[in-house]
């Protein structure tokens, strides 16, 4: 007779197996190689190879393993470094949401979460000093060279990083202090240095901003906090904003479990 039990057990016995499968693809050895082929992952899961290609099929008509058909290796798929990207996001925003508050309060400014998107920042979230939120800007992209938060969330992108990120960088804002990558690492080290990046201006008239790094806990930096207000009102404490920012960010870094100091600048030059 069988158990209402065992489809359960078998179900989580498959699961297990199928985890055991996407761990081998996150491996150090595939992360070295791009990938791995089915007669590996056999050996380094335990189970047959017939067993393995049928698993890996299935998971790959989902999008959670994808297969080179030239090579036919596997590696991670596109779909699960989406529900990895959203979950990372919905656990930044939440985390950084009571501070940002705060920060708005202090400073009588709307607050930003953003993010980098090729060559364009993404704000996440916006957050108004009067405990409510603003959606003006969630889900906008804005170029990411002349903007403060574009600067810090390069902070750790290499010359030649940059090099393939920025092509050419877009010649369509006129005011923006950058028109060539070693302006734009020149910023990238100053917000480095001051730990936080100011702009006056170069986005838009009229606008100025202030944004600060958010690291996770390996010290990489995932998002940035922005404040930006009309030139009348921010312009002249700019400096002091920077610093509250940055403090601000820090404190997110710290919930998210970042307890070092960042590296020191590079060496490297852009010429």
């Amino acid at each position: 007779m069988t158990h209402p039990d065992d489809g359960a057990r078998h179900q989580g016995h498959g699961l297990r197996r199928d985890l055991d499968l996407l761990e081998a693809l996150a491996s150090p050895e595939a992360q070295r190689a791009g990938e791995l082929g089915v007669v590996r992952l056999a050996q380094l899961t335990g189970r047959e190879k017939s067993q393995v290609s049928r698993a890996l099929k299935a998971l790959a008509a989902e999008g959670i393993v994808e297969r080179d058909p030239d090579t036919l290796g596997y590696r991670l798929g596109w779909r699960l470094f989406s529900l990895v990207a959203r979950t990372v996001e919905d656990r930044l925003a939440r985390t950084a949401e009571p501070v940002m508050r705060e920060l708005s309060a202090e400073l009588e400014e709307t607050s930003h979460l953003c993010v980098l998107r090729d060559q364009e920042v993404l704000t996440l979230l916006s957050v108004s000093g009067h405990s409510f939120r603003v959606h003006g800007w969630e889900g906008r992209g804005v170029p990411a060279h002349c903007t403060s938060a574009g600067r810090v969330l390069l902070l750790d992108a290499t010359p030649d990083e940059l090099y393939i990120r920025f092509p050419a960088l877009a010649g369509d804002r006129p005011r923006s202090e950058v028109h060539s990558l070693p302006e734009l690492w020149a910023k990238i080290e100053q917000s480095r240095r001051d730990g936080y990046a100011r702009v006056r201006e170069e986005f838009e008239a009229g606008l100025v901003g202030v944004s600060a790094p958010i690291r996770d806990f390996r010290g990489r930096v995932v998002a940035a906090l922005n404040i930006s207000a009309p030139a009348e009102r921010l312009g002249e404490h700019l400096d002091t904003a920077g610093r509250v920012t940055a403090k601000a960010a820090a404190k997110v870094s710290a919930h998210l479990g970042w307890e070092g100091r960042p590296k020191p600048p590079s060496a490297a030059r852009l010429t």
